[in-house]
């Protein structure tokens, strides 16, 4: 099954921030999502474009190890379950030379044990289904607050 990308217009949350008196352009986000229910895709799709970021949806693990072996995603959202394995299994395939993005679990039972054992394993957050768009935005300004603070560290080092 192809992947779907999309491409979308810029949002006033992530377009700029402001440094005192200068504001800033933020860099463009480059999101995966992977995850074969419509049902958690379609909001999370759209509140993903919402924020300006660019894209890119796969319904299997397989599917998002190919995509993350050959491009670099600042962000991804990934089902609790997929098909063919987990958002566990997912994280373990990352290959570091080609960086490693944050990944946010999405799931509908959000028990706190999950968030323990997914941020175990190495993942992001968990954001529970149904959730506010607000819920996703504060994931995607975490994650990419977290990994300018990791590139200001390496520069100093």
């Amino acid at each position: 099954m192809p992947s779907l990308r999309t491409v979308s217009r810029p949002s006033p949350v992530l377009a700029s921030q402001t440094n005192g008196s200068t504001t800033v352009p933020l860099q463009r986000i480059r999101a995966l999502l992977v995850s074969p229910d419509m049902e958690v895709r379609r909001p999370l799709l759209r509140t993903l474009e919402a924020l300006s970021a660019d894209v890119i949806v796969c319904s299997t693990r397989a599917q998002g190890e190919e995509l993350l072996s050959t491009q670099t995603f600042e962000i991804v959202f990934c089902d609790e379950h997929l098909p063919d394995g987990s958002y566990g299994d997912l994280i373990h395939s990352f290959d570091s030379e080609h960086g490693i993005p944050r990944v946010v679990v999405t799931t509908r039972t959000g028990e706190w044990e999950l968030y323990f054992a997914a941020t175990t394993k190495g993942a992001f957050d968990v954001i529970r289904s149904p959730w506010h768009s607000r819920d996703v935005q504060m994931a995607v300004i975490r994650a990419l607050r977290e990994q300018d603070h990791a590139a200001s560290c390496r520069a100093v080092a």
